[in-house]
């Protein structure tokens, strides 16, 4: 076992888990959230915290700010904490409550914003909010995930390196579309090596990142409400949208195989199997689908039976004259 002497020196970047006794055909999740924030996000936050430090642009006992709808806050936290800086923190009802919980303890400072912006999330009222408080404070910060390309280049410097390693034949790879910096690193990384693998994001039913309808989403982490400014569509080989019955479903099936997952990787895992029923029938395809977080926080809410009924089932059934559904979208090869 390592010595470390900060967080985010530890981080398992290289465990997969065959799914096939759970799928029933070919499928390999690259197991994110092995580390002290708990999610694939302690790669982008760190690679940002250390950009702005290397540009002169954060200084010791300096404040950053961010947007997060859980996962990033708590990885900023986490090495705010470590490395000395306060940390604000935006976010939104729909964040777990042991994921604020989580970022208190480690000593940021949690702004909630309650009002929706008007396209099925809180995005836009969250950025609002980190730009009043930098008015207020030029001093502060932002980091803005949605921009930075300190996060996309965290996927390329590792996440996607790893991946190639365990599978150098790579044909499919499946990534959740949030602020779509692991997306984007990913996809470029495959794309500069010159490999034929294909690059499909998963993105939830009402986010307008590929350009769908806005609409409610239950479940944080994947899908805006802002089409983040880092999205270069013509990296990315095909979409598929999930919506959030799905997004259940799938973390249910990972439980009873006993591996307690996020949300977000209910999500890729849910879109990974609706591609895959479509574009490999014959299952034979190699294909690996990154799952971004562990399911500890997701207790009070993916995995409460209450909490799906009363935000994911009775809205669904209230929807029902509508479609609750995105077809997958393929982009040609070239």
């Amino acid at each position: 076992m390592p010595v470390i002497r900060a967080p985010h020196e530890f981080n398992v970047d290289d465990l997969f888990v065959d799914l096939s006794g759970v799928v029933g055909h070919s499928m390999h999740l690259k197991c994110e959230g092995f580390n002290f924030a708990g999610s694939i996000k302690i790669k982008a936050a760190l690679e940002m915290v250390q950009a702005a430090e290397r540009a002169g642009v954060l200084h010791p006992g300096g404040t950053l700010v961010e947007s997060s709808s859980g996962n990033l806050g708590v990885a900023l936290s986490t090495i705010a904490a470590n490395l000395g800086y306060r940390f604000i923190c935006v976010t939104d009802p729909r964040c777990a409550p042991t994921s604020v919980t989580m970022m208190r303890a480690l000593g940021a400072e949690v702004h909630v914003v309650r009002q929706p912006d008007g396209r099925g999330g809180y995005l836009g009222t969250r950025i609002a909010r980190v730009r009043e408080l930098c008015a207020a404070d030029p001093e502060l910060i932002w980091l803005n995930q949605y921009a930075n390309p300190g996060n996309w280049r965290a996927h390329y410097r590792r996440t996607a390196p790893a991946i190639a390693h365990e599978f150098p034949n790579l044909d499919v790879l499946f990534v959740g579309a949030g602020s779509t910096g692991t997306l984007m690193g990913c996809a470029r990384w495959f794309r500069d090596a010159g490999a034929a693998t294909r690059v499909v994001a998963v993105d939830a039913v009402g986010s307008v990142t590929f350009g769908g309808p806005p609409a409610r989403r239950a479940i944080p982490g994947l899908g805006t409400s802002v089409a983040p400014a880092l999205l270069d569509r013509d990296l990315v080989d095909d979409v598929v949208h999930v919506d959030d019955t799905e997004t259940v479903a799938a973390c249910m099936l990972l439980a009873s195989a006993g591996f307690l997952l996020g949300g977000s990787s209910g999500t890729v895992l849910a879109g990974a199997l609706a591609w895959s029923a479509v574009h490999d029938s014959d299952r034979t395809l190699t294909s690996v689908a990154i799952a971004p977080d562990l399911g500890e926080r997701y207790a009070t809410t993916v995995y409460d039976e209450t909490w799906v009924t009363n935000e994911v089932t009775a809205p669904n059934q209230r929807r029902a004259s509508q479609p609750t559904s995105v077809p997958i979208e393929e982009r040609p090869r070239t």
